[in-house]
């Protein structure tokens, strides 16, 4: 059964058809090529959200690679700098709502990073002006919906862009925005 890789670009969502829910008509993961029957998004990235999705007709390793066995890794630029203790908070694990319920994170792997280089993302975030940004890098075994959004906000470190880099030993190495890639295993 095949599998791909893809990087999804900024303002795209994570299906293949308009569900009819949205007002307006958004770009989908399916304008970027042709997928076999039944291809369907392994987890999912918010519409503003970019990076790596992996797609699959094998609903097995889907739930492998979804699982808290294999590691999500993210790039995401937060506004301000961090301190200590804020790094030491989201590595510990935070509290956050998830469907409505209190819930604490999973402790995590948590550095900072040089700026990596990505593409630009169409829509400008923000100028200098508006003071400095750092990236960091964070690594789970969870994927709540929003989840890292919510774990910087929590800290004081709202996220201004975020990334998905690598899930398990997939990474977005070698695409450009919008392609896909076949993962021969």
């Amino acid at each position: 059964m095949p599998h791909f890789r893809f990087f999804k670009p900024y303002g795209t969502l994570s299906q293949f058809v308009n569900n009819g829910v949205q007002k307006k008509r958004h770009t989908l993961i399916g304008d970027f090529g042709i997928f076999p029957l039944g291809t369907m998004a392994v987890g999912r990235l918010d519409r503003d959200s970019e990076g790596l999705l992996l797609l699959t007709t094998d609903g097995k390793w889907s739930a492998t690679m979804t699982s808290k066995n294999v590691e999500k890794e993210y790039w995401v630029q937060v506004d301000g700098i961090p301190t200590t203790e804020q790094l030491e908070q989201l590595r510990n694990g935070v509290s956050i709502t998830v469907k409505k319920e209190p819930y604490t994170t999973l402790p995590c792997r948590v550095e900072t990073m040089t700026t990596p280089d990505l593409p630009n993302r169409g829509k400008p975030i923000r100028d200098s002006r508006h003071g400095p940004t750092t990236w960091l890098s964070i690594t789970l075994r969870e994927g709540k919906f929003r989840q890292i959004r919510k774990m910087t906000a929590r800290v004081g470190l709202p996220t201004l862009r975020l990334v998905r880099y690598r899930v398990g030993p997939h990474t977005l190495n070698g695409l450009t925005v919008g392609e896909n890639a076949l993962i021969t295993e």
